[in-house]
């Protein structure tokens, strides 16, 4: 399974890391940051979609997409084109990021941040809001459910806002469960790299009132956009269109089509 694959592989570089950089030096860190700033407020519904702006250069199923030699120029041409958020993707091996691209992120664009990556220990939650991210990545189908109560518990008392990632009427059952504000969908399932643009339009409804709904994955252009919007998406994440092309004008357009 390429989720488990991925999951097993961020695990492993963050025992590295913390060889080097041990759990109470980074805890230290974590709670030494300001606080996080509110993402349940910038992804709040709204009369026009909100977007999540990712930088990415690279992932499994469309192999290198950008160098993106400078990731926090790269998000504050987001921020000018009126993203509501940043996505920085900090998995190292099919995804090329790192921690440093979102340290890098966070300290130059003034919306909220996540940290996307295959998050399933407290070390990475803490590493996270150690480089200043105020959102994280939580996977349904990648974690048991004690672990991904637990990772959902630590994110919020550490300030930030768990962004719940679910595929299915039951992973989304799961998210509304745990309480979360943010659930998105992703159109990609992690566990084949097969895409399904109707995904969100199937399940999203069943994410409960008071939820933010964001859809992700399989944004190429404004029809995209539209398409989540009319669905219901109250905010959708986007990368590989922002990457590829001229991301101020990209986020205008995207942003019309989902007035």
């Amino acid at each position: 399974m390429v989720l488990a694959d991925l999951t097993a592989g961020a695990v492993e570089d963050a025992e590295r890391r913390a060889l080097m950089r041990p759990l109470a030096d980074v805890e230290k860190a974590a709670l030494a940051r300001p606080a996080a700033k509110d993402a349940r407020a910038a992804l709040a519904p709204a009369s026009r979609v909100k977007i999540i702006a990712e930088v990415k250069r690279a992932s499994p199923s469309r192999g290198a997409l950008a160098e993106i030699p400078d990731p926090a120029h790269q998000a504050s041409l987001y921020e000018t084109g009126g993203a509501s958020a940043i996505s920085v993707l900090t998995e190292e091996r099919r995804f090329g990021g790192s921690l440093a691209d979102l340290e890098a992120v966070t300290s130059r664009v003034s919306v909220p941040v996540l940290r996307k990556d295959f998050i399933a220990t407290p070390y990475q939650v803490l590493e996270a809001r150690a480089a200043g991210a105020d959102l994280a990545l939580l996977i349904v189908a990648g974690l048991e459910r004690r672990v991904l109560t637990e990772l959902f518990a630590l994110i919020t008392e550490l300030g930030m806002t768990p962004l719940v990632e679910t595929h299915s009427a039951d992973e989304i059952a799961v998210a509304a469960d745990l309480g979360a504000a943010l659930i998105g969908v992703n159109a990609r399932d992690l566990t084949t790299l097969e895409l399904d643009r109707d995904l969100f339009s199937r399940i999203g409804h069943l994410i409960p009132d008071g939820a933010t709904k964001i859809a992700e994955s399989a944004v190429l252009s404004p029809d995209d956009v539209a398409h989540y919007r009319g669905a219901g998406a109250d905010a959708v994440l986007i990368g590989e269109a922002l990457v590829t092309g001229d991301p101020v004008a990209t986020l205008h357009r995207f942003l019309e089509a989902g007035a």
